[in-house]
Protein backbone atom coordinates (compact mmCIF):
# COMPACT_ATOMS: atom_id res chain seq x y z
CA UNK A 1 0.00 0.00 0.00
CA UNK A 2 1.25 3.57 -0.27
CA UNK A 3 2.26 5.71 1.42
CA UNK A 4 1.99 8.95 -0.73
CA UNK A 5 -0.46 11.12 1.17
CA UNK A 6 -3.05 12.85 -1.04
CA UNK A 7 -5.68 13.75 1.66
CA UNK A 8 -6.77 17.19 0.80
CA UNK A 9 -8.37 18.53 4.71
CA UNK A 10 -5.01 18.10 6.48
CA UNK A 11 -1.43 18.20 3.93
CA UNK A 12 -3.63 20.36 1.17
CA UNK A 13 -5.55 22.56 3.46
CA UNK A 14 -5.45 26.70 3.72
CA UNK A 15 -2.12 28.10 2.51
CA UNK A 16 -0.07 29.52 5.42
CA UNK A 17 -0.71 33.49 5.92
CA UNK A 18 1.46 36.40 5.64
CA UNK A 19 1.34 36.58 9.18
CA UNK A 20 2.36 32.90 10.18
CA UNK A 21 5.30 32.95 7.23
CA UNK A 22 7.04 36.69 8.61
CA UNK A 23 6.31 35.23 12.40
CA UNK A 24 8.47 32.27 11.44
CA UNK A 25 10.93 33.95 9.73
CA UNK A 26 11.50 35.89 12.87
CA UNK A 27 11.71 33.09 15.36
CA UNK A 28 13.59 31.20 12.73
CA UNK A 29 16.40 33.87 12.72
CA UNK A 30 16.38 34.04 16.89
CA UNK A 31 16.33 30.74 17.93
CA UNK A 32 18.64 28.12 18.28
CA UNK A 33 17.76 24.42 16.57
CA UNK A 34 20.86 22.66 17.57
CA UNK A 35 18.86 19.47 18.28
CA UNK A 36 17.68 19.38 14.23
CA UNK A 37 20.73 20.34 12.69
CA UNK A 38 23.02 17.75 14.02
CA UNK A 39 20.64 15.41 11.56
CA UNK A 40 23.49 14.28 9.24
CA UNK A 41 21.95 11.52 7.07
CA UNK A 42 18.88 10.17 5.08
CA UNK A 43 18.04 7.00 4.95
CA UNK A 44 15.49 5.04 3.59
CA UNK A 45 13.69 1.24 4.36
CA UNK A 46 10.73 -0.39 5.00
CA UNK A 47 9.18 -1.10 7.87
CA UNK A 48 6.08 -3.03 9.28
CA UNK A 49 3.67 -3.34 12.49
CA UNK A 50 5.80 -5.78 14.82
CA UNK A 51 2.27 -8.11 14.83
CA UNK A 52 1.42 -8.01 10.97
CA UNK A 53 3.86 -8.46 7.90
CA UNK A 54 1.01 -7.50 5.39
CA UNK A 55 1.28 -3.86 6.97
CA UNK A 56 4.01 -2.30 5.47
CA UNK A 57 5.29 1.41 4.73
CA UNK A 58 8.27 3.18 3.04
CA UNK A 59 9.99 4.71 6.17
CA UNK A 60 12.81 8.24 5.59
CA UNK A 61 14.79 8.27 8.81
CA UNK A 62 16.57 11.46 9.15
CA UNK A 63 18.74 10.93 11.87
CA UNK A 64 21.68 12.52 13.80
CA UNK A 65 24.52 10.76 16.16
CA UNK A 66 23.68 11.40 20.34
CA UNK A 67 27.33 9.63 20.45
CA UNK A 68 29.30 6.69 18.27
CA UNK A 69 26.93 4.16 19.75
CA UNK A 70 23.53 5.85 19.19
CA UNK A 71 21.62 7.86 16.83
CA UNK A 72 18.11 9.30 16.71
CA UNK A 73 16.21 9.38 13.57
CA UNK A 74 12.98 11.45 12.72
CA UNK A 75 10.97 8.99 10.34
CA UNK A 76 8.60 10.82 7.46
CA UNK A 77 6.86 9.05 5.01
CA UNK A 78 8.77 10.50 2.79
CA UNK A 79 11.62 12.72 1.00
CA UNK A 80 9.67 15.58 -0.29
CA UNK A 81 9.03 19.52 1.60
CA UNK A 82 5.18 18.28 2.36
CA UNK A 83 5.23 14.97 4.12
CA UNK A 84 4.20 13.48 7.59
CA UNK A 85 6.32 13.11 10.92
CA UNK A 86 5.42 9.36 11.55
CA UNK A 87 7.78 8.26 14.30
CA UNK A 88 10.84 7.76 15.47
CA UNK A 89 13.59 5.31 15.69
CA UNK A 90 17.04 4.76 18.05
CA UNK A 91 19.56 2.78 16.56
CA UNK A 92 22.29 1.10 19.13
CA UNK A 93 25.57 -0.65 18.99
CA UNK A 94 25.59 -4.17 19.97
CA UNK A 95 27.06 -3.55 22.79
CA UNK A 96 24.47 -1.27 23.98
CA UNK A 97 21.94 -3.99 23.20
CA UNK A 98 23.23 -6.69 25.13
CA UNK A 99 23.20 -4.38 28.25
CA UNK A 100 19.08 -4.63 28.02
CA UNK A 101 16.86 -6.53 30.14
CA UNK A 102 15.46 -9.52 28.14
CA UNK A 103 12.03 -7.90 28.14
CA UNK A 104 13.24 -4.68 26.01
CA UNK A 105 15.41 -6.64 23.97
CA UNK A 106 12.03 -7.81 22.38
CA UNK A 107 11.12 -4.43 21.31
CA UNK A 108 14.40 -4.03 19.23
CA UNK A 109 15.13 -5.34 15.50
CA UNK A 110 18.15 -5.95 13.39
CA UNK A 111 19.14 -4.40 10.80
CA UNK A 112 21.89 -7.76 9.46
CA UNK A 113 18.88 -8.53 6.47
CA UNK A 114 18.01 -4.71 5.80
CA UNK A 115 21.36 -3.66 4.85
CA UNK A 116 22.49 -7.00 3.03
CA UNK A 117 19.59 -6.98 1.10
CA UNK A 118 20.18 -3.53 0.08
CA UNK A 119 16.60 -2.18 0.73
CA UNK A 120 18.50 0.51 3.46
CA UNK A 121 19.56 2.99 1.60
CA UNK A 122 20.83 6.10 1.59
CA UNK A 123 19.56 8.55 -1.45
CA UNK A 124 21.58 10.29 -3.69
CA UNK A 125 24.83 9.04 -1.50
CA UNK A 126 27.60 7.54 -3.90
CA UNK A 127 27.24 3.24 -3.36
CA UNK A 128 31.17 3.35 -2.04
CA UNK A 129 30.25 6.15 0.86
CA UNK A 130 27.27 5.10 1.65
CA UNK A 131 28.20 1.04 2.31
CA UNK A 132 30.99 2.62 4.45
CA UNK A 133 28.13 3.88 6.91
CA UNK A 134 26.51 0.25 6.12
CA UNK A 135 29.23 -1.82 7.36
CA UNK A 136 28.61 -0.35 10.77
CA UNK A 137 24.28 0.02 10.76
CA UNK A 138 24.30 -4.07 9.83
CA UNK A 139 25.79 -4.67 13.46
CA UNK A 140 23.35 -2.53 15.05
CA UNK A 141 19.96 -2.51 16.37
CA UNK A 142 16.86 -0.29 16.32
CA UNK A 143 13.91 0.51 18.08
CA UNK A 144 11.17 2.24 16.45
CA UNK A 145 7.31 3.73 16.88
CA UNK A 146 5.26 5.18 14.55
CA UNK A 147 2.53 8.15 15.60
CA UNK A 148 0.92 7.62 12.06
CA UNK A 149 -0.90 4.74 10.43
CA UNK A 150 -0.50 6.20 6.78
CA UNK A 151 -1.22 2.93 5.27
CA UNK A 152 -4.51 3.23 6.64
CA UNK A 153 -5.51 6.92 5.33
CA UNK A 154 -5.50 7.98 8.12
CA UNK A 155 -6.38 12.14 8.01
CA UNK A 156 -4.18 12.87 11.50
CA UNK A 157 -2.57 10.59 13.90
CA UNK A 158 -4.97 8.30 15.47
CA UNK A 159 -4.40 5.67 17.97
CA UNK A 160 -1.68 5.01 19.99
CA UNK A 161 2.05 4.31 19.02
CA UNK A 162 2.83 1.36 17.31
CA UNK A 163 5.74 -0.85 17.49
CA UNK A 164 7.00 -1.61 14.18
CA UNK A 165 9.44 -3.87 13.08
CA UNK A 166 12.16 -4.19 10.15
CA UNK A 167 12.74 -6.88 7.31
CA UNK A 168 14.37 -9.93 8.22
CA UNK A 169 14.50 -12.27 5.64
CA UNK A 170 13.76 -13.31 2.01
CA UNK A 171 10.05 -12.90 1.45
CA UNK A 172 8.73 -10.87 3.76
CA UNK A 173 9.34 -7.49 1.35
CA UNK A 174 5.70 -6.21 -0.83
CA UNK A 175 7.07 -5.59 -4.40
CA UNK A 176 4.95 -2.88 -4.92
CA UNK A 177 6.66 -0.81 -2.17
CA UNK A 178 10.23 -1.84 -3.92
CA UNK A 179 9.10 -0.86 -7.51
CA UNK A 180 7.63 2.21 -6.45
CA UNK A 181 10.58 3.20 -4.44
CA UNK A 182 13.17 2.73 -6.85
CA UNK A 183 11.19 4.25 -9.63
CA UNK A 184 10.84 7.57 -8.13
CA UNK A 185 14.30 7.80 -6.37
CA UNK A 186 16.68 5.73 -9.16
CA UNK A 187 17.61 3.23 -6.82
CA UNK A 188 18.74 -0.94 -8.24
CA UNK A 189 18.31 -2.67 -5.02
CA UNK A 190 19.82 -5.37 -6.41
CA UNK A 191 22.95 -3.73 -7.56
CA UNK A 192 23.28 -2.64 -4.10
CA UNK A 193 22.74 -6.21 -2.56
CA UNK A 194 25.33 -8.03 -4.74
CA UNK A 195 28.00 -5.00 -3.61
CA UNK A 196 26.79 -5.74 -0.22
CA UNK A 197 27.68 -9.38 0.21
CA UNK A 198 30.72 -8.96 2.13
CA UNK A 199 29.12 -7.01 4.57
CA UNK A 200 28.93 -9.13 8.49
CA UNK A 201 26.41 -8.48 11.14
CA UNK A 202 26.79 -8.17 15.10
CA UNK A 203 29.63 -9.80 16.70
CA UNK A 204 28.10 -12.71 18.82
CA UNK A 205 25.11 -13.25 15.93
CA UNK A 206 21.63 -11.77 16.36
CA UNK A 207 20.79 -11.89 19.42
CA UNK A 208 17.81 -14.51 19.94
CA UNK A 209 15.05 -12.06 21.96
CA UNK A 210 15.56 -9.76 19.00
CA UNK A 211 12.80 -8.46 16.63
CA UNK A 212 9.95 -9.70 19.20
CA UNK A 213 12.10 -12.53 19.71
CA UNK A 214 10.19 -14.16 16.29
CA UNK A 215 6.53 -13.61 17.75
CA UNK A 216 4.20 -10.80 16.50
CA UNK A 217 4.25 -7.83 19.59
CA UNK A 218 0.89 -5.57 19.37
CA UNK A 219 1.01 -2.77 21.45
CA UNK A 220 -2.49 -1.98 22.69
CA UNK A 221 -3.44 0.38 25.46
CA UNK A 222 -5.59 -0.68 28.97
CA UNK A 223 -7.50 1.72 32.16
CA UNK A 224 -5.50 1.72 34.98
CA UNK A 225 -6.03 3.67 38.00
CA UNK A 226 -5.05 7.16 38.04
CA UNK A 227 -2.58 7.95 40.69
CA UNK A 228 -2.61 11.35 42.63
CA UNK A 229 0.55 13.72 42.99
CA UNK A 230 2.23 12.90 46.49
CA UNK A 231 1.11 15.71 47.86
CA UNK A 232 -2.52 15.55 46.64
CA UNK A 233 -5.71 15.45 48.98
CA UNK A 234 -7.94 12.99 48.22
CA UNK A 235 -11.45 14.54 47.71
CA UNK A 236 -14.26 11.75 47.97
Amino acid sequence: MSTKYTNPEVLDGEPTNTATSLRDTATAAIQNFAPINKIHQHLCAFHFYSYDTTRQVEAHHYCAHLNEEIRQCLIYDGPEKKVRLIGVEYIISENLYLTLPDEEKLLWHSHLYEVKSGLLIMPKVPGPIQRLDMETVCKTYGKVFHFWQVDKGHALPFGIPQLMMALTREGQICDHLVQSCAERMGIDYEEERKKREYMTGPAHGIHPLANGGGKGLETRLREVELKPPPSATMVS
